[in-house]
């Protein structure tokens, strides 16, 4: 056997059939530099997700890196244009599946604003939105932090991490029935009001956290390893991010306090008391502290959240009063526990024929929604998510298009790890937190 090349535009392409070790070496005698191609990915840890990357090496340099993506399309915003308007929340929920809310929230303020009906939504309905949105985030960053330091080799931060969104996840079931893609936020507002006894069990999540976010930081904001793992690592200065269109913890982390809650404010978060963090490393650790902060700061926004609906909007509505667009919100569990209770039942079945047809067309059919588009976007936890939706005045969207942040920040790999070490692409794409869902939809 022996070792041929041939041309190709990476250059010379050596193939090595085995036992030919002595021929290969004075095949490459002349050749004076030795790049290696390898894959990383689709499937491998530390992507992750099935994100597949392409490194040229020059020993453990990188000296080209290429992100290839695709592997998890799911045709979701193509399978929109075939359901009601309300469906498409249970479509849009499983893109960014770690917070699942912001994809319902972003989709369905668009939708309202196409209704025209974004003043009206009460305001329980917007603090229930916040109260969901801010767990999802505390949720979303454990995932982050915990699998980071997984791929550095540090199991502890993934058990806690896992451990406390476990808690976060047992709250989301409790408030909305389910743990993931829970289809909770509806055009209109939320579609079940909070459940007896959802107040006290957040309060007694607010008790527990601030100590656990603690004692992560006691693992990893000052371990040596950890440090040198992640300062000065895939730098990415205020000027690259901007060029790139970064947002989230990596745009806060170059400097900038960029931050749509507070630029361009929605479901009334102009009225709560929160700091957005900052960091100006622009480096793998500045992004870690960033959300670790921007935990700490949910906490202040759950706790705010919960006082407003257990005081002053106590007892409000949660969806819209027109009843041509708000789903039935005044859900009654049965007494096995499942389904409606048959006063609930009897409530729309004993009340005339027209208010049944009604129910039954909102249902099947849907409402309809004036010709024309909107865009509406909200702060996830990987930065700006923002849902573009177009109607032709039926009942089904025309088109549905995400800006998934995912999507957006991978451009940032080639300028992260080019000229790194290869186990530095390890800290950078794990910095950057991409969820493949979002990224592919």
């Amino acid at each position: 056997m022996s070792a041929s090349y041939e041309e190709a535009t990476e250059g010379k392409v050596y193939t090595v059939s085995g036992n030919d070790w002595t021929e290969l070496v004075s095949t490459l005698s002349g050749q004076q530099d030795e790049q290696l191609v390898i894959n990383m990915g689709p499937q491998h840890p530390s992507t992750h997700g099935v994100l597949r990357l392409i490194l040229n090496l020059d020993g453990e340099t990188v000296t080209e890196a290429r992100t290839a993506i695709g592997y998890l399309h799911t045709g979701i915003e193509k399978t929109a244009e075939y359901r009601t308007w309300t469906q498409g929340v249970t479509l849009v929920t499983r893109m960014d599946y770690l917070s699942p809310i912001f994809n319902e929230t972003a989709y369905c303020m668009a939708v309202e604003k196409l209704l025209g009906i974004t003043e009206q939504i009460p305001e329980r309905a917007q603090a229930l939105r916040v109260l969901t949105m801010e767990l999802t985030r505390i949720s979303s960053h454990m995932v982050a932090i915990g699998t980071f330091g997984m791929e550095l080799g540090a199991t502890t931060p993934f058990l806690f991490g896992t451990r406390e969104r476990e808690m976060v996840l047992d709250l989301m079931e409790y408030i909305t029935g389910l743990r993931m893609n829970m289809a909770y936020v509806r055009p209109g507002g939320v579609s079940v009001d909070l459940p007896a006894g959802a107040v006290d069990k957040i309060g007694e999540f607010l008790k527990i956290m601030p100590k656990r976010i603690k004692d992560l930081r006691k693992l990893l904001d000052a371990n040596p390893v950890y440090l040198a793992r992640t300062k000065d690592v895939a730098y990415l200065d205020l000027t690259g991010c901007m060029a790139l269109g970064i947002t989230g913890p990596m745009l806060k982390a170059a400097g900038l306090p960029w931050d749509l809650r507070k630029s361009q404010p929605y479901c009334g978060y102009e009225t709560y008391d929160f700091e957005v963090p900052v960091e100006r490393s622009a480096d793998v650790y500045g992004r870690y502290l960033v959300r670790v902060a921007e935990m700490e700061e949910s906490l202040k926004l759950v706790e705010q959240a919960l006082d407003r609906l257990g005081g002053p909007l106590k007892g409000q509505r949660v969806m819209v009063d027109d009843k041509k667009i708000g789903w039935p919100s005044q859900l009654a569990l049965g007494p096995d526990g499942y389904g409606n209770s048959p006063d609930h039942i009897a409530h729309i079945m004993g009340g005339s024929m027209e208010a049944l047809i009604h129910h039954f067309k909102l249902v099947t059919e849907g409402f309809r929604v004036p010709a024309g588009q909107a865009y509406a976007s909200v702060e996830g936890p990987r930065g700006e998510l923002g849902a573009h939706v177009v109607s032709d005045g039926g009942t089904r969207p025309y088109r549905v298009h995400f800006r998934d942040p995912s999507f957006t920040n991978l451009q940032a790999v080639p300028a992260t790890c080019e000229g790194g070490m290869v186990a530095d692409v390890i800290s950078a794409v794990a910095s950057i937190d991409p969820v493949m869902g979002g990224v592919d939809r």
